[in-house]
């Protein structure tokens, strides 16, 4: 079992990587937040001329037919940039849907936009807790989505709503002018939510799901992962932050990261930042190969990245100082992004209970036993 990216994995990295550093520098998702811009369309513009919303689309969708490696690889990079674009409401929860609940015909009609970079999100209860739904009848959508990513930019929606007996049904509709949406104030509105409040929307049933809260859960596993990947990355861009500062901050004629207190708390924050990378790259494998292992490992890697983002986040504040909290810094951007990924999924105590059950099935149900 290799958890290591191929050498094509490594060279779609880098590139993306020297992209992001010249066309997205932080200074980009300070801009979006400053202005309350919905994304940085001139970078979302350049990921899709690079190919990157087309890594997982099937070929007769226009795509490349990649696994979900590829996309782990780009989500890394883009969390060390906090790169202002709505590719995780796009790629990691829209595209999905569409991936496991439509058939070819439906794929060709939706994905063959997402490959041109057209922006999609998604509308259900994305943190397990239940919510109302709107209503799906008649081949129309009427009701609010209370909490959605990316609402004011997206051009098409998947929406979980439920029929007139009240059961769960997924659905996709065009973001036209008969949807109301409203902007949110959020932590981080670089990475902007809205509302949507349907009227009679026309809106046509993804044809290929069976169980639509089971769909749901798949779709918050593969999430889960690609998010993951996004924390680390941001983890270790704020510990490198970190790092230099404390090589150039002096006091008492020293640099400060020469005191026992700094270099612990940098040796704390590198150590928690490799086991999340650990549970990430299982997590990836487990996305790839969609073994039986999926559900545990995306619960692995959310706990493990959330733990390491925050604390990152965190101390990187601490080790900067009086500084550190200033507007002035980078330091909040990070802590902004990290509080919001942590919420976006469900708690993690949420994933944590999911890693006792799965583990209770696995060695403590009568079939592990026997």
């Amino acid at each position: 079992m290799n958890f290591d990216f191929s050498e094509d994995q490594k060279v779609l990295r880098d590139s993306v990587r020297k992209f992001l550093q010249n066309e997205s520098p932080l200074t980009v998702a300070r801009e979006v937040l400053e202005n309350k811009q919905s994304h940085s369309s001139h970078v979302w513009n350049g990921l899709q001329e690079m190919g990157i919303t087309s890594l997982m689309l099937p070929e007769s969708c226009g795509g490349f037919g990649l696994g979900a490696l590829d996309l782990c690889v780009v989500a890394e990079e883009i969390g060390r940039q906090l790169t202002p674009t709505p590719l995780s409401s796009t790629m990691y929860l829209a595209t999905q849907a569409l991936l496991l609940g439509s058939d070819e015909a439906q794929q060709q009609q939706w994905l063959s936009r997402v490959s041109e970079g057209s922006i999609a999100t998604m509308a259900a209860p994305l943190d397990g807790k239940k919510t109302p739904l709107p209503i799906f009848e008649g081949g129309v959508l009427n009701g609010k989505a209370a909490l959605v990513p990316d609402a004011m930019s997206a051009e098409f929606v998947i929406v979980l709503a439920q029929d007139n007996s009240q059961q769960p049904v997924w659905v996709v509709c065009e973001l036209s002018e008969q949807v109301e949406r409203t902007a949110l104030t959020t932590i981080d509105e670089a990475r902007p939510f809205g509302a949507l409040n349907f009227n009679n929307t026309l809106a046509q049933p993804l044809n290929k799901v069976t169980d639509a809260l089971a769909l749901l859960d798949k779709v918050r596993n593969r999430a889960a992962i690609l998010f993951a990947f996004e924390q680390i990355g941001g983890a270790d861009a704020i510990t490198e932050i970190s790092v230099e500062y404390a090589k150039e901050r002096k006091t008492f004629g020293r640099a400060i990261g020469s005191y026992q207190g700094i270099k612990h708390k940098l040796a704390d924050i590198y150590t928690g930042n490799q086991m999340a990378r650990a549970h990430c790259y299982y997590g990836a494998w487990a996305l790839d190969t969609d073994g039986e292992e999926l559900a545990i490992a995306a619960a692995g890697a959310r706990v493990s990245a959330c733990r390491a983002f925050n604390y990152a986040a965190q101390e990187s504040i601490q080790v900067h100082g009086g500084m550190g909290y200033t507007w002035e810094l980078d330091c909040h951007l990070f802590y902004r992004r990290t509080r919001q990924l942590s919420l976006i999924l469900g708690a993690e105590s949420q994933w944590n209970e999911r890693i006792a059950k799965e583990l209770e099935v696995k060695f403590l149900s009568p079939q592990a036993k026997a």
